[in-house]
């Protein structure tokens, strides 16, 4: 039997772990055992206390959903040369982009021309890109990007090009593949990368000319706003045998959604489910491949390492989607923002994987298709009543079920006209049991999560070399912002009916749920964190303590518990080979993180819950500042236009201020039965580590108000 990919349990990391579950949790029960029976004895201040105790109670329930995550890590190995090529399925590649300003064009098409290159047979494999923005400017660089991937991919396949992003392959980052090449490798080099400034040439020049980038709401003219979804290209027709091979490229299609203010948008989820239907009807890869647009494919051969599972018939019927990491390449490498989050893609998304599976990170997996309408084994359950949920289009229908359809260019392309207004949805199943759901604005991930819930598997592949390299943020705006919009739709789902440790539990595994539960929840560390960094300051300020003497054996209680907490994570930072920067880094962002972005996620969630507003889909911002770049390269925090979400750290440091030097003045002036330091040290521990961590915050505000 050939073998197409391997498992390996991580035994070793696996025994430490719980090892330390058990350590840690003996600590933790001691730890209640000491709040609540002082608490009942009445020898304490009750209201700080009692805020203290929940403030470690959530805490205490974070850290609980978090261990699932280090029960049974794995590490998967994939052997793409046992494929059978004359085997290999269709495979369709779905790119959003929203706004060209925001989302600068020339990269998203690096995106488009990276997917365009894929190592994977030509007739196989289609390309389609969503403009919610409708601009011009966007489809007139789709038609320029294709212009040059006929020049690009035909470079690539001849001299087997590994780094298949143009932008990237003429940058620095690939300076040593390029220079193994040869003589005749360089002229065909110079002439492309001439080929490739002009195609970015042509672009910016367009740029200039138009007046106007972004059309919310599309008339119609149907040339140019109205249900535009123009095929660029199609390999199908045509003589093909006059065709080199080299030369082939494959199908590229550029879709722009109809866009009414008077009807929902549906945003992402939307956007994706128009690529569902439209791509049904004219490709219909049996399996897709998700892209943000700046997330651009840096390893040809992911679609076939992917396949390596899909693929396997001992876990193909039951296997919805696999899972690379996000890695980006410009995160610098003192990684102040932890852009990088290594916590995530080295420790979490393997220990889900050995459980059943990770979750939809947004981009970077290849999901099957039919796994998103329906169950595993159970796929067509939606299709014994077709009509009333996937809409009144034979033609769709047909493509789900698998049949051959021929339609003429015209007739396919009036029909994609069709699928992508907006009002087709309407009466439909499409956002609710079938497609990508409408119900959280995180939509792969809480549509990853229905999946679990319906019986359906994930697995998780870290490769050596990263198959997708992104853009991180690197302002803390831009972080701040991405973190309160995962907050808030997070907590939306955690406190819902849908919630994991309710809806989920009953559903998939114990383990796997508070895995869910975890991200759902994890949120409300930033109201405990908040109590941390305010009551213990004020009550040393005044005199109160809330922690036991250092002299006192339940002192050693305390501090086993934080030296517990920081050993752990180090371990898991250095086994996954990061460094004591990269572990103090994460410790600060881990702080930062909870008192800005997080909270304010709870402020919007509270919000959109009681009606106060409504929830905002917020574009991250993936254009490059030069001064932005050189401060991020500098190790210097850049707080420009965070100053709203730095209100509550700033306040912190403040109180954390004042509450040191207030309450050691106390201490020197109050001889006469005044606490002691003795008495006092767990508070001054807890003002001076908060101190510390809030140090290049407060480096930042002073920069920024030069």
């Amino acid at each position: 039997m050939t073998i197409l990919h391997t498992c390996t349990i991580q035994k070793t990391r696996a025994a430490i772990n719980r090892l330390h579950i058990l350590f840690h949790s003996s600590l933790i029960i001691l730890l209640f055992y000491y709040r609540l029976s002082h608490l009942a004895a009445g020898a304490v201040a009750v209201l700080p206390w009692a805020l203290i105790t929940t403030a470690e109670l959530i805490f205490s329930f974070i850290w609980i959903l978090t261990q699932p995550f280090r029960w049974l890590p794995v590490v998967r190995t994939v052997f793409p040369q046992n494929l059978n090529n004359n085997l290999l399925p269709g495979l369709d590649v779905f790119i959003c982009t929203a706004d060209p300003i925001k989302e600068p064009v020339v990269e998203v098409m690096n995106t488009v021309i990276s997917a365009l290159s894929l190592e994977y047979p030509p007739d196989k494999l289609a390309v389609y890109i969503s403009d919610d923005g409708g601009s011009p400017l966007t489809r007139y660089a789709v038609k320029e990007a294709f212009g040059f991937a006929e020049i690009w991919v035909p470079f690539c396949r001849k001299y087997l090009i590994k780094t298949r992003c143009p932008e990237a392959f003429f940058s620095p980052l690939a300076d040593e593949e390029r220079m193994v090449l040869g003589d005749e490798f360089n002229e065909d080099q110079l002439s492309t990368k001439c080929a490739y400034e002009e195609f970015k040439n042509n672009i910016k020049n367009k740029a200039c000319k138009l007046k106007q980038l972004i059309t919310h709401d599309r008339p119609s003219h149907v040339e140019f706003f109205f249900l535009l979804c123009k095929v660029i290209h199609e390999n199908k027709g045509g003589n093909e045998e006059n065709i080199n091979e080299q030369s082939k490229l494959p199908l590229l299609v550029y879709v722009s959604r109809e866009r009414r203010p008077s009807s929902p948008h549906r945003f992402k989820a939307g956007a994706l489910n128009a690529l569902l239907r439209v791509s049904g009807i004219m490709s219909n890869g049996p399996y897709v491949l998700v892209l943000d647009c700046d997330m651009y494919c840096n390893d040809a051969t992911s679609a076939r390492q992917a396949m390596c599972f899909h693929l396997d018939e001992n876990m193909s019927s039951s296997l919805a989607f696999v899972q690379y990491p996000q890695i980006f390449h410009n995160v610098g490498k003192n990684d102040i923002y932890d852009g990088q989050a290594r916590s995530a893609y080295k420790t979490k998304w393997q220990g889900m994987d050995g459980l059943r599976g990770p979750l939809f990170t947004g981009t970077g997996y290849y999901v099957k298709r039919k796994a998103l309408y329906g169950y595993p084994n159970r796929e067509d359950i939606f299709l014994r009543e077709a009509e009333r949920n996937f809409g009144w289009s034979s033609e769709l229908i047909t493509s789900l079920k698998g049949e051959n359809q021929k339609k003429s260019y015209t007739e396919t392309l009036q029909e994609s006209k069709r699928l992508t207004s907006c009002i087709f949805e309407e009466g439909t199943q499409w956002g609710n049991e079938v497609g990508y759901s409408y119900y959280c604005l995180l939509e792969s991930t809480f549509t990853g999560y229905l999946l679990h819930c319906k019986g359906w598997k994930s697995v998780y592949l870290y490769p050596n070399r990263p198959c997708f390299l992104g853009c991180a943020p690197i302002d803390m705006k831009d972080a701040l912002v991405q973190q309160m919009k995962w907050s808030s739709g997070l907590l939306q789902v955690g406190v819902s009916k849908f919630s994991p440790l309710t809806y989920g539990i009953s559903r998939m595994s114990t383990l796997q749920s508070m895995c869910y539960g975890y991200f759902t929840l994890v949120t409300l560390n930033a109201i405990a964190l908040v109590i941390y960094g305010t009551v213990p300051q004020l009550c040393f300020l005044g005199g109160v303590p809330v922690y036991p003497n250092i002299s006192s054996p339940w002192f050693a209680v305390f501090a086993c518990i934080y030296s517990s907490a920081l050993i752990q994570h180090l371990y898991e930072v250095k086994s996954s080979g990061g460094s004591i920067k990269t572990w103090w880094n994460e410790q600060r962002m881990w702080v930062i993180r909870l008192v800005t972005g997080c909270l304010f996620g709870v402020v919007d969630f509270v919000m959109n819950y009681l009606g106060l507003s409504k929830a905002k889909f917020r574009l991250t911002n993936k254009a490059m500042d030069k001064e932005k770049v050189e401060r991020y390269e500098k190790g210097k925090f850049n707080l420009d236009g965070a100053e709203v979400f730095m209100v509550p750290m700033t306040l912190l440091v403040v109180v954390n201020m004042v509450s040191l030097v207030g309450g050691f003045g106390r201490m020197v002036l109050s001889w006469d039965g005044g606490l002691s330091l003795m008495e006092m040290f767990g508070q001054v521990i807890v003002c001076c580590v908060g101190l510390i961590i809030s140090y290049p915050v407060l480096e930042g505000i002073l920069l920024s108000k030069k």
